[in-house]
């Protein structure tokens, strides 16, 4: 993401019906004001100094949560089963995007500083090759099909492709214009990226490397941050400069529903066993929607931590993670669950 200038058991669903019932009716101007329905768990110790987070990946076979921490330069690597920083993986400058590839084992991460991707082995946590991307990388997304990682060069203009099998950069497609977070669609098997200066959606088919489709995302002003529901189909865009939340159906490539969303909101993540949709803001504020198959509802926005931006969801404990740059003068990673 641009930086401007993201053990508890399920509740029971009766209880979780009415709680997001009570909450919902306190909705205005498309977003309920209202405390969130979340208990912290614990402020876990992270490492380093208190400088800027930015993505999280979560690889939850191996309890292992995946933090770039940009202000250090360091990817830092948290076990979620002891609440511990078991590692700092260092020399990725500035770094933004971190992407855990399950289907590969591997971790991949953008050195902003240095315009390149590294790829780190989570067996020896070391990087184990460098491949140039291009100006600004940020957000990446993974097509399994064709063995390519797509990474979003935010002041390029541009989605850069790396082959996996070789961490080569195979190929450069020119988006035209500055570029938000990228995700790929298991439904379609292609690759969406937001033009945020475009107020656009882009659709990209692996196999050739080619732009298919530009969406108008009308209402859209600095469309950063995407998540894809392939279930649903639907899109969420999360809109920085005017504090909405786009819901877009991808099928017939329009603007289901917009909401306010937190002010500068930034990541999403998404619990599908809850169907909860978090939205985080650089304000500290976080939003919540309930999803219930295609509609899309607020349930609250409040502070949730100063500069809580950034936000990774286990789906089997539910447990939400945001890492905070500075709580008492120290870095933490704040842990809530669900409210019963």
């Amino acid at each position: 993401m641009f930086q401007r200038s993201i053990p508890s058991r399920a509740l029971a669903l009766p209880a979780l019906a009415a709680l997001l019932l009570l909450t919902a009716t306190s909705a205005r101007s498309g977003t309920a004001q209202a405390h969130l329905p979340l208990a912290t768990v614990a402020d876990a110790p992270l490492s380093g100094r208190t400088t800027r987070w930015d993505y999280a990946s979560l690889d939850p076979a191996s309890h292992r949560l995946y933090l770039a921490h940009l202000g250090d330069s360091v990817v830092a690597v948290f076990d979620t089963q002891t609440r511990k920083v078991v590692a700092d993986v260092p020399r990725v400058s500035r770094v933004h995007g971190v992407l855990f590839v399950p289907e590969l084992g591997r971790v991949y991460a953008s050195a902003t500083g240095t315009n390149e991707v590294v790829a780190i082995d989570p067996a020896t946590l070391k990087i184990t090759a460098r491949v140039p991307a291009g100006d600004y990388p940020d957000g990446m997304a993974y097509a399994p099909a064709v063995h390519k990682l797509y990474v979003s060069d935010e002041h390029g203009g541009t989605d850069t492709v790396i082959d996996v099998r070789t961490n080569t950069r195979v190929a450069t497609i020119p988006l035209g214009g500055e570029v938000g977070n990228t995700q790929y669609d298991p439904v379609s098997k292609h690759i969406y990226a937001n033009v945020q200066t475009r107020g656009q959606l882009v659709e990209i088919d692996p196999v050739t490397d080619k732009v298919v489709g530009r969406m108008d995302l009308p209402g859209a002003q600095g469309n950063h941050g995407l998540y894809i529901d392939p279930a649903s189909q639907l899109a969420f865009i999360a809109c920085e400069d005017n504090d909405k939340l786009l819901v877009v159906d991808l099928a017939h490539k329009r603007v289901l529903s917009t909401f306010d969303v937190a002010r500068d909101p930034d990541v999403l993540a998404y619990d599908r066993g809850l169907g909860w949709l978090y939205v985080a803001g650089e304000s500290g504020e976080v939003s919540l929607f309930r999803v219930q198959g295609r509609t899309v509802g607020p349930v609250a926005t409040a502070m949730l931590g100063p500069n809580a931006h950034v936000v990774a969801v286990d789906e089997a404990t539910h447990l939400a993670y945001f890492p905070l740059a500075s709580v008492a003068g120290k870095p933490v990673l704040r842990i809530t669950k669900p409210r019963r």
